[in-house]
């Protein structure tokens, strides 16, 4: 059979199947801090993102886009900590907010999480801790030692124990071609480090047999020179009381392929106390942390796992290697003792792992301990061992029963106590042994000791023991039921101690449902109080736990109407529909018994679904008619109810009307006033008020007045009337006011109110005829109807409150008033007088329009002169004297011009018809600029407009009379230019007047303006900005006189006339003013730039002979390429300031002799290192070398590298090396040289350089001129550069040259700086052009090949032979058997192919192998089966053989395998057997192994044709337990032996007296005598006896009877016996008194019956085995027993 594995191996996730880039799969970018989370960092694309996979859902990763140099995931909980260069911050994901942040001083080199809320950090000098907790800081530990500061020291992890008391840091470096393990071990209690050599290391609590506490173990491992070690110490001192754990140093195996593997990684499982220590090679080790014993060791990863965790589900180890694999390894706890046993050979170490991790495989080593303590009578060793004994197998009542049947030794405590002793040391008793203990403890009253026990949990509890506890103590049984869980007995417990309140609660936890109603029952007898208070438990939840009927019919039966009452309000308070009845039922009891708690109930609204109806009545019967009214629906029974107003609650009643639809409440209003309006007016009216709105104020309104009660309807609209909009509303108020006689109230709700209609309450008003007309007064006033109020008081003899009105009430209204009074004729003198009374408190300006309207102002006079004679200023006032004065013509012009006060557009307007000039006069002194405009025009006043405008100086007035609508604008420029601005001597007058000349556009008529102001001699003609704007106007309007105005005029701004006059194309003019005024500079500008006339600029250059004017044309003949006269210019002008410009001309028109010149003249000038530049530049251009060669010996500002790039881009190489070599170029020096063909001077100038794109360059070269020996020279300087390698062969192989290209390769590839690419390119190049060669060159260099590029360059050149040998060193072990198997001709060799095809990861490939030898090799295919054998699936390899119908081609793989017990295996190797006729194999073959099909073979074998065949049927039918189908096989054959050993094995006794039955049918008397000695135990007496007697055969069944006689009497015997010992121990044990036994510490005695009693005397006793019976000793003649006839 295979072998078992100690270990469970088991791949989780494959990180790239999740989308990880196998390059971030390593320890820089990959973290794992526990078995929760794996975070890995990304970058994709330009963007950075850290990836957080949570192993609990791999399949859904997290990707956040975080910019990270390092992130760690909490071991707990979604909290990552990020590092940004110094930067630390730790972010909680889920709420999405940063917890901490900090500023380390130093780069943190190594960090990680110690625990779930502690970072360590690992920086260049130290190391420290950092809490999450708080605004703590990173808390220095300890400096790191000088063996873990080196360079080329890389730390690789971090650890700490339990107590975070030893601290341990780890790295690693590389030495003397070997890895090198440090660690650094640290006491913070002592504060001292030691430094270890070491690689993997863990810390762990461990707790030693005998020991109080638990000690701290450090594990460490190191491969060093001499090979592996396995450290386990204790560190510190150990506990008091504590045993020193004792050192461990084993040794770690490395297997010889893997010479330079090391350990990487430790964990130790807290679970078995196992360590698991990772290699870097993927090996495994198992140790055991007591003893160090090696358990397991094997590879499991074929890539380093480079980080690993603690796999908390299976306290196993949890790591992932370069592949993205997450794989775990953990102790099979099926198996692992079992290997231990069988495979370590170590059963200490088996029965030391199975006690102390309680895991099974070591039953039978335990039991045959046991047994053989026991034997030797060592009973207390025997108890420990049942103790420890893991999962109970030796804690039965068969054990029990064993120390039981032993005799107590005197003066030793018995065995079975000791038993029990150790077993309560050990922890708690199971079920039987508590039992049995308890029994003698109860028996003697020490209670005491069980209530000990108990309480510490030595006991298992069960219902047994707490019916046996309950005969002593119920209490104590209690809590023996409840902790076995025995809810019936419990709640019986409960109730018998009066302990209700507990047997709900315990109900619910436990889940178990009693009869309440008959506990409830029970309890009402004992206490209603408490009887209450078990109900409301009983109702306390959603479901009740009892029926709440039969709750209450229980309180009914007692009476207890209060108890019923507070639980029903208790159990009902949900309200809920089907609990209806119960409400209707509280409510009834309660209002026949105790109406104050019904109305109580009621006024709280807790319920709602009761008989409403129903209740209504009881409580009208009760007096309750509130709770009457709120519950009937009827309104006849509403009407009958609401009328007893007085017995009712006022506020209550009128908001219970909001209750009521709108036809009911009114009629309910109505019946009350029907029934006494006297008392219940005022609650009709407080109903009325609140619900006017929904009943309608209009049907409110009406129902009053149907009773004719104005009181009511007063006091009703008056407390709405204020709030109201209703016009009728307010009337009908007013109304009933009056008809009540408030008067006051009706005067203030015409002066307040706005919503009634006034016409309608005027008319009403007069018709009411008040005494008091002051409420018509305010409505008239209010609504201007003061002219009907003055008719109607005038007409009525009421004039005394005319000037009631306008003396108090609005003295405003005065103008209507007077207006009104002029209307009825009243006389002039009460008009006046009238009007004289009121001073100054109404509008001058209504009252003027008022009696204007009627003509007859004038009797306003004397008020108006009396109002200016008291010193009025008001305008109205003057307004009205000016009109008077202008009608009676009282000298006006004098009033209009020195008056202060009218106001000048009233006064104007008034005059307009009667005359313009006096309306000219009012418009002018009030400035109204329209009104004047526009009544000179119309009477054609233009040179009083024009005086006015040039006065007025606005430029929106100018504007308005100067556009082109004015159909006036010619007659008033004539006046403006003719009259007003001759006249005028004001400069502001002219300047506003010639802006709104040109703001209006009118040019023409500008110049016109302007000529006559400047040209003719006046004030204004040497005013520099009016000839400024004549010339501007000449040249917008009219350009033939700009030239005679710029001849003529001399005091203008020059320089901007002429820029004006170039921005107008006027060139010649503009050159005129800057040639009058001699400014040179822009004169030649206007020639240049506008004129465009180079030789008129040459020649007024030469007459005025400036630079600046030199300077100017040299720049204009520059830009027109005219560049050897520029360059004469510039000369002449002595001006460097545009070398640039010259240089880039002078470049691109090839003058470089002019340049020449010009740089000379400007380096004289200017120190530029660009001038220097160019010249030298210029130099070369020219071919004057000797001169270049000078001036750059000499001292100069040139940029020689930079003209030396330009030389060679334009090609001029002699050029080029001067100045390279001048300045030690030697990598552009070795460029040009190889231009100029001088190869071996560019191989000297590149080895100068040493520059590797020099080398390229030369060595392409010297390729290209096929100078191979100096290109193999430079390309040995550039092979040795992996990134160069490529091209170098490409160039190469583009131009044919593959000898030299490999020449140069085996030349390079003894250099020191050889690298993998050459060899790789090497073997690239050999799988091209010579592959004969390839296989030498790789089995030389295969380590230091790129394998999967050499791979494709192998499989693309069809060398099958060499791309199996890269598959097979690369591990790709699937390709290598699939390429063998694809192209078996070239790659197939049988050692190989057997050797590389046990190590592929695809069992596929193994069935592909098998039809591949089917089909090829099939004499083989046994030697490959033989190979294959440890890995595959015999069942299916049996299978695939049996297809290809080859199954006898196999045997001896069959026959190898048999030993595994495979089903399939067995059955085809048995089927060969048959067919083969080896019943011998067949036999020995199910003998061996079983299984296979038993039914289905001995079906098969029953109907073959060889007797042997058929009798193994038989036997196989026998083992199946088919009976009677062997015995009936085996009659059928004769085999008489098989048919009664078969018989007698079946312990039927129908089918042996069967067989015997049939023996005698077919005469074989011997075989009758045989089978009665076969199947003695079996048989019958009586049945035999009768046989032997009807067939004559007594002498053969004589023996039998014989015996069966013995028998019997023997057990006769034996009873009596026991019988007597039985009567003999019960009379010593009465007579004997009692025992006290035991061990004193546990302070147990037993009495009578302690023991268990032995069984009667023969009582199921049996002949033994192999022994014949007494009184046969021999058979009958001629007979074998067992056997068939002789």
């Amino acid at each position: 059979m295979a072998q078992v594995l100690p270990i469970k191996f088991q791949e989780h996730l494959q990180l790239q199947n999740v989308g990880i880039n196998p390059a971030n799969i390593g320890f820089a970018s990959l973290t794992l801090e526990s078995d929760k989370f794996i975070c890995v960092r990304e970058k994709v694309g330009e963007q950075s993102q850290v990836v957080i996979i949570d192993l609990a859902n791999a399949s859904n990763p997290t990707r956040r886009p975080i910019s990270a140099d390092s992130a760690i995931m909490n071991p707990a909980s979604r909290v990552i900590a990020l590092k940004a260069g110094r930067t630390l911050q730790i972010f909680n994901i889920e709420m999405k907010s940063k917890m901490k942040s900090h500023e380390m001083g130093e780069e943190v080199v190594f960090w990680k999480w110690i625990s779930v809320n502690t970072v360590a950090l690992v920086t260049e000098t130290s190391v420290y801790h950092w809490s999450m907790e708080g605004d703590s800081q990173p808390l220095k530990k300890f400096d790191r030692h000088s063996s873990l500061m080196g360079p080329g020291c890389q730390i690789i992890n971090y650890r700490v124990d339990k107590a975070q008391k030893w601290l341990l840091l780890i790295g690693i470096s590389a030495q003397q071609n070997r890895v090198v393990g440090a660690m650094q071990l640290f006491s913070v209690d002592r504060q001292v480090s030691q430094p270890i050599e070491g690689h993997a290391a863990a810390f762990a609590q461990f707790k030693m047999d005998g020991n109080a506490t638990e000690s701290t173990i450090f594990a460490f491992a190191v491969r060093s020179p001499q090979g592996g070690k396995l450290h386990v110490i204790e560190v510190g001192q150990p506990a008091a009381g504590n045993q020193p754990f004792q050192k461990k140093a084993v040794d770690v195996f490395f297997p010889p392929e893997a010479q330079n593997d090391f350990p990487v990684a430790m964990q130790i499982s807290d679970r078995y106390n196992v360590i698991f220590l990772i290699t870097k090679y993927g090996y495994v080790h198992l140790y055991d942390l007591e003893t160090g014993v090696c358990i397991y060791m094997n590879r499991i990863s074929s890539d380093t796992i480079f980080v690993t965790a603690s796999h908390d589900a299976t306290s196993g180890i949890i790591g992932v290697n370069r592949k993205g694999q997450v794989l775990t390894v953990s102790v099979d706890e099926a198996n692992i003792v079992s290997y231990i046993t069988s495979v370590l050979q170590n059963p200490d170490l088996a029965l030391r792992m199975a006690v102390r991790n309680n895991l099974p495989g070591a039953e039978e080593l335990f039991v045959r301990k046991f047994n053989m303590l026991f034997q030797q009578m060592q009973y207390a060793e025997a108890a420990r061992v049942a103790a420890k004994a893991p999962r109970g197998i030796l804690r039965t009542s068969q054990t029990i029963q064993r120390f039981q049947a032993l005799p107590a030794q005197p003066g030793q405590t018995a065995p079975l106590l000791q038993y029990f002793g150790i077993l309560l040391e050990q922890g708690q008793l199971n079920k039987y042994e508590s039992l049995e203990l308890c029994r003698p403890v109860l028996q003697q009253g020490k209670k005491q000791l069980l209530e000990k026990w108990l309480k510490e949990d030595k006991l298992e509890c069960g219902e047994e023991l707490g019916d046996l506890v309950k005969q002593v103590d119920p209490t104590l049984a209690l809590s023996v039921y409840l902790r076995a869980n025995v809810p019936n007995k419990v709640i019986q417990c409960f109730a018998e101690t009066g302990q209700f309140q507990k047997i709900v609660l315990y109900a619910k936890k436990v889940g178990f449902s009693p009869d309440y109603v008959f506990l409830l029952r029970n309890v009402m007898r004992i206490n209603a109080e408490q009887g209450l208070g078990f109900a409301n438990m009983l109702v306390q939840d959603e479901q009740p736990l009892a029926d709440l009927n039969s709750i209450v019919d229980v309180f009914m039966e007692f009476s207890l109407i209060q108890q019923c009452t507070s639980f029903l309000l208790d159990a009902l308070k949900n309200n809920r529909p089907a609990e209806g009845h119960l409400q209707t039922r509280l409510l009834e009891m309660n209002l026949m018994q105790a109406p104050q708690v019904a109305d109580a109930i009621l006024g709280n609204q807790m319920f709602t679904h009761y008989d409403r109806a129903h209740v209504a009545q009881l409580c009208e019967q009760a007096g309750l008619l509130q709770r009457a009214l709120e519950h009937y629906t009827d309104l006849f029974d509403i009407k009958r109810a609401i009328v007893h107003t007085h017995m009712l609650n006022p506020e209550w009643l009128v908001n219970y009307f909001g209750s009521l639809s709108v036809e009911d409440s009114i009629e309910c209003i109505r019946a009350m006033l029907q029934a006494n309006i006297r008392q219940n007016l005022q609650i009709c009216v407080q109903v009325a008020t609140k619900y006017h709105e929904q009943l309608t104020t209009a049907a409110l309104i009406e129902l009053f007045e149907s009773f004719k009660s104005f009181e009511g309807l007063f006091y009703f609209l008056g407390s709405i009337v204020n709030f109201s909009q209703e016009s009728d509303v307010h009337f009908k108020y007013i109304q009933a006011a009056c008809k009540t006689g408030q008067v006051k109230e009706v005067e203030r709700i015409c002066r307040e109110s706005n919503c009634y209609d006034p016409d309608r309450v005027k008319n009403f008003l007069k018709e009411a005829r008040l005494t008091d007309q002051l409420p018509l007064i305010i409505v008239c006033d209010r609504f201007d109807f003061v002219h009907d109020l003055v008719l109607y008081l005038y007409k009525n003899n009421l004039q005394k409150y005319i000037e009631i009105y306008v003396q108090k009430v609005n003295p405003s209204r005065l103008p209507v008033v007077a207006g009104g009074l002029l209307d009825v004729d009243c006389a002039e003198d009460v008009i006046k007088q009238l009007i004289m009374t009121v001073r100054g408190q109404f509008s001058t300006d209504e009252l003027v329009e008022e009696v204007e309207k009627r003509n007859r102002l004038k009797i306003l006079l004397p008020w108006l002169e009396a109002r200016i004679h008291d010193g009025s200023t008001e305008p109205a006032t003057h307004n009205a004297l000016a009109k008077i004065y202008i009608d009676s013509n009282n000298n006006p012009e004098r009033f209009l011009r020195e008056n202060q006060y009218y106001d000048s557009r009233v006064v104007g307007r008034y005059c307009e018809k009667r005359d313009p000039h006096m309306a000219c006069i009012a418009y002018e002194r009030g400035q109204c600029d329209e009104e004047l405009i526009l009544v000179c025009n119309e009477n054609s006043l233009f040179k009083s407009e024009a005086r006015y405008l040039v006065k007025r100086r606005d430029a929106d007035l100018w504007a308005s009379v100067l556009t082109d609508e004015n159909a006036f604008r010619r007659q008033l420029i004539d006046q403006v230019v003719q009259t007003a601005l001759t006249e005028t001597q004001d400069p502001d007058d002219v300047s506003v007047t010639v802006k709104a000349f040109m703001t209006a556009d009118l040019p023409n008529e500008l110049i016109e303006l302007l000529e006559k102001i400047v040209l003719e001699n006046t004030l204004f003609s040497e005013h520099r900005n009016l000839q400024n704007l004549l010339i501007l106007t000449a040249i917008k309007a009219d350009r033939t006189r700009v030239m005679e105005y710029i001849t003529r005029l001399d005091n203008y701004d020059a320089p901007d006339i002429a820029n004006i006059a170039i921005s107008s194309e006027l060139y010649e003019e503009a050159f005129a003013i800057f040639k009058k005024f001699e400014v040179n500079t822009s004169a030649v500008e206007v020639l240049i730039e506008h004129v465009h006339n180079l030789d008129r600029a040459y020649e007024f250059a030469e007459r005025c002979n400036e630079p600046a004017v030199w300077s100017l044309l040299a720049k204009a003949q520059l830009d027109s390429l005219l560049v050897k006269e520029a360059v004469d210019s510039y000369i002449k002008a002595d001006d460097p300031s545009a070398y640039v410009e010259v240089i880039e001309a002078a470049k691109t028109s090839g003058n470089f002799e002019e340049l020449v010149k010009y740089l000379q003249m400007a380096r004289k000038k200017a120190k530029e290192s660009s001038i220097d530049t160019e010249l030298v530049f210029a130099y070369a251009m020219t071919g004057r070398l000797a001169e270049l060669e000078e001036f750059i010996s000499g001292p100069n500002h040139a940029q020689i590298q930079q003209v030396g790039d330009r030389c060679y881009d334009e090609k001029m190489y002699e050029a080029a090396k001067i100045l390279f070599n001048n300045i030690s170029n030697f990598a552009r020096l070795a460029s040009a040289q190889v231009h100029l063909g001088e190869y071996q001077n560019a191989v000297d100038s590149a080895r100068k350089a040493n520059s590797t794109r020099t080398w390229k360059e030369v060595c392409f070269a010297c390729v290209d001129g096929e100078e191979f020996r100096l290109a193999q020279m430079c390309g040995l300087h550039i092979v040795v550069h992996a990134d160069e390698l490529n091209e170098l062969i490409a160039y190469y192989e583009n131009r044919g040259y593959f000898e030299e290209i490999i020449s140069l390769l085996e030349a390079a590839l003894g250099l020191e700086r050889a690298h993998m690419g050459m060899f790789t390119e090497l073997s690239i190049l050999y799988s091209k052009y010579k592959p004969h060669k390839m296989r030498e060159h790789l089995e030389l260099f295969w380590s230091r090949v790129n394998i999967p590029k050499v791979l494709r360059a192998a499989e693309q050149a069809h060398l099958w032979a060499e791309l199996v040998f890269l598959y097979d060193k690369y591990e790709e072990f699937d390709n290598a058997i699939g390429t063998m198997m694809s192209h078996p001709t070239d790659a197939w060799k049988e050692a190989q192919f057997k050797d590389i095809v046990t190590k592929v990861a695809n069992i596929e490939i193994y069935y592909r192998a098998l039809q591949f030898y089917l089909d090829n090799k099939p004499m083989l295919i046994n030697d490959l089966l033989l190979v294959l054998s440890p890995r595959l699936d015999h069942t299916r390899a049996v299978s695939f053989f049996v297809r290809a119908n080859q199954l006898p081609l196999v045997k001896p793989y069959l026959r190898s395998v048999q030993n595994l017990n495979n089903k399939a295996v067995n059955e085809a190797l048995n089927g060969l057997l048959i067919d083969e006729e080896d019943y011998q194999g067949v036999r020995n073959s199910i003998d061996a192994f079983d299984n296979f099909d038993n039914i289905a073979l001995a079906q098969r074998l029953e109907r073959h044709d060889l007797l042997e065949f058929r009798r193994i049927g038989a036997y196989l039918y026998k083992g199946n337990n088919r009976w009677k189908q062997s015995v009936e096989l085996c009659k059928k054959d004769r085999l008489y032996r098989d048919a009664m050993t078969y018989s007698s094995e079946s312990r039927d006794p129908a089918i042996a007296e069967d067989l015997i039955a049939w023996f005698l049918d077919i005469g074989n008397r011997e075989c009758f005598a045989a089978c009665l000695f076969q199947c003695y135990d079996l048989l019958h007496p009586d049945v035999i006896l009768e046989l032997a007697w009807r067939h004559n055969i007594m002498d053969f069944a004589m023996p039998y009877i014989i015996q069966v006689l013995r028998e019997y009497t023997t057990k006769v015997d034996r009873l009596q016996v026991a019988d007597k010992e039985r009567e003999e121990e019960r009379e010593k044990q009465e007579n004997q008194p009692s025992i006290v036994y035991g061990e004193p510490q546990l302070m147990i005695t037993s009495g009578p019956g302690m023991g268990m009693m032995p069984p009667p005397p023969g009582a199921g006793m049996m002949p033994p085995p192999g022994m014949g019976q007494p009184g046969f000793q021999g058979a009958a003649p001629g007979f074998q027993p067992g056997y068939g006839p002789m």
